[in-house]
């Protein structure tokens, strides 16, 4: 609900400061006071375009805000906290500044904010109905949603189904795009990958194999040079007198003095193994030069494969296991690529399963709102006749369009105000009061607001009476689900609220004011006698205005609440309706 309104410097408003209560609260006053100033001022802080003009004269700029308390309005929160703009303690509160030169300026919660975000919030907030932009009644869009809302649970049921089906066909045939965009991708890279592939596998590469084909390729290219220290060490070790030679002798030589001198004993054994290993390195030599070869053969076939080595390492890692493990990649991929016509086969199965079910339950919302139109139609011209519009002509236009998330049909409410003419969209009529009431109308039919707070201006043009009377009962009615404002001319409307403002325009300091103040007691009393006709100290019209306000209190005390629950609202087949 909208819990306080300030504006300053706003036409002939100096400074003004409304503290609202729920129920339904009036703004009374003579013609002129200023009450459409005020609602132009919540107007402009939903976020309607505004001009410099509003600008009071001689201030630098105007301000408005609104406070709400939206802890009872889910949807609001929720889109306030998409857009970035989370409540505080559950309450939004808007601000609005619009300077001389033409400069504006918005903010959430003190946060700036552009006044296209403003206006998606608080169209989840307000519905303002007279001659203002900031009316969901006009959005065709939302024609759907009040119609389907009336026709109950199994309405939403479906509506719920059709929507789960709808995005999960999205979902598909997405993915059924996409694959078939790539079809031609998919067949070059399959050619891509089996060369590829191909290529790596022939080359049968091992892990360790390229330092192998070094070490090898090293011993072949310079086996010159290895045999020719082969023999030079050979003749230093294993020739006579070589070192083999001498360590014989000194070893013989040490073990004969250990005879006479033990500490040889030592030295002999030292000998010895010397002698030993000298004889092994000998027997190594031997052996490792019957292999070494020249073998310009084998070098060339070594220089061919470390070669093919070092082409695939530039194509596919810079090592002989990076290779092997991309050639395991790329198998994996052709395995998924080989599955993507069977994937494409099952989703073009799932798709037609998808529409064809989307499809029925298309129609049978189609049907539900074709049966519920014409009833429907009846609640609401028979709420129109009792609000003064008893020769308007209502209709529920359905017209099938392409499936979507809310079935296969465009709604859209049409009227004619005037006997003889044909029925138009409701965008077509110019009257705000007629917006006004068709909006009350619907708004009692459907027992469903869709926003908290309801604003009317100029619903009362054009009636009186029992009218009247009928009028001020079905607002009274609706605020008992909704937060109501209304600006009124009419005593037997101003009776029913339960809060009253009386506005009034005087001179102060020797400018015009518009001033603000909560009627309660006597000075309600004599405003609803004013409105009456009844001229001051009017008995007569006192008289009346204070059997208006008893009258008022005790259908209140009397009367139940209106019932607000999907059973209130179920599609006429299943509540009993005929």
């Amino acid at each position: 609900m909208l819990t306080e309104l300030y504006i300053r410097n706003f036409a002939l408003i100096d400074e003004l400061r409304l503290e609202l209560d729920p129920g339904f609260t009036v703004l009374t006053g003579e013609t002129g006071a200023g009450k459409s100033i005020i609602v132009d001022a919540v107007a402009a802080v939903l976020g309607e375009r505004a001009t410099s003009d509003v600008v009071r004269s001689g201030a630098d700029k105007c301000l408005i805000q609104a406070v709400f308390d939206i802890a009872e309005a889910p949807s609001a929160s929720q889109i306030a906290s998409e857009l970035g703009y989370s409540p505080e303690d559950g309450f939004l509160i808007l601000t609005r500044e619009i300077a001389k030169e033409g400069r504006a300026g918005c903010r959430i919660n003190g946060r700036a904010a552009p006044a296209s975000i403003l206006r998606e919030i608080t169209a989840h907030l307000v519905d303002l109905h007279g001659q203002h932009e900031h009316q969901s009644l006009l959005a065709i869009v939302n024609h759907r949603n009040i119609f389907d809302s009336w026709l109950g649970k199994e309405a939403q049921a479906l509506k719920s189904h059709i929507r789960h089906l709808w995005e999960e066909l999205q979902d598909v045939l997405a993915e059924k795009e996409r694959l078939q965009a790539h079809e031609r991708d998919r067949a070059r890279l399959i050619d891509l990958y089996k060369y590829q592939l191909e290529e790596i596998r022939a080359a049968e590469l091992k892990c360790g194999e390229e330092e192998e084909l070094l070490a090898e390729r090293n011993r072949l290219a310079n086996s010159e040079k290895l045999l020719q220290a082969s023999a030079e060490i050979y003749g230093l070790l294993g020739s006579d007198g070589s070192a083999v030679d001498c360590l014989s002798k000194a070893a013989a030589t040490a073990e004969r003095i250990a005879v006479i001198d033990p500490a040889f004993s030592s030295i002999a054994e030292q000998l010895q193994t010397a002698l030993t290993a000298a004889q092994e390195a000998v027997l190594s030599l031997r052996n490792h030069e019957e292999q070494i070869e020249a073998n310009p053969k084998r070098l060339e076939e070594i220089e061919d494969r470390l070669d093919l080595i070092r082409r695939l390492k530039r194509k596919y890692g810079d090592t002989i296991e990076d290779i092997i493990r991309y050639g395991s990649d790329l198998s994996n991929k052709l395995d998924e690529l080989d599955r993507t016509e069977e994937r494409l086969s099952e989703i073009e199965h799932k798709a037609n399963e998808l529409q064809t079910e989307l499809r029925e339950a298309c129609d049978k919302l189609t049907n539900l709102r074709r049966e519920g139109a014409p009833y429907f139609k009846r609640c609401v011209e028979q709420e129109l006749a009792d609000l003064a519009m008893e020769s308007a002509h209502f209709e529920v236009s359905i017209e099938p369009t392409e499936p979507g998330p809310s079935g296969a049909d465009t709604v859209e409410f049409l009227i004619s105000p005037n006997p003889g003419e044909p029925v138009k969209p409701l965008a077509k009529i110019a009257s705000g009061g007629e917006i006004s009431r068709i909006m009350l109308a619907l708004k009692t039919v459907t027992k469903r607001p869709e926003v908290p707070v309801l604003v009317f201006d100029e619903i009362d043009v054009g009636i009186g009476g029992v009218t009247a009377q009928v009028l001020g009962e079905k607002l009274a009615s609706l605020a008992s689900q909704c937060q109501v404002l209304c600006v009124t001319h009419l005593a037997q409307i101003a009776s029913k609220a339960t809060t009253q403002i009386g506005i009034e325009k005087v001179v102060s300091g020797g400018r015009t004011i518009v001033t603000a103040k909560k009627l309660t007691g006597e000075d309600r009393v004599a405003e609803i006698a004013r409105m009456l006709g009844g001229g001051s100290g009017s008995e007569v019209a006192t008289l009346h205005a204070r059997e208006m306000l008893q009258s008022t209190s005790s259908d209140k005390r009397n009367s139940l609440p209106l019932r607000n629950d999907s059973t209130a609202t179920d599609h006429p087949k299943s509540s009993g309706r005929s």
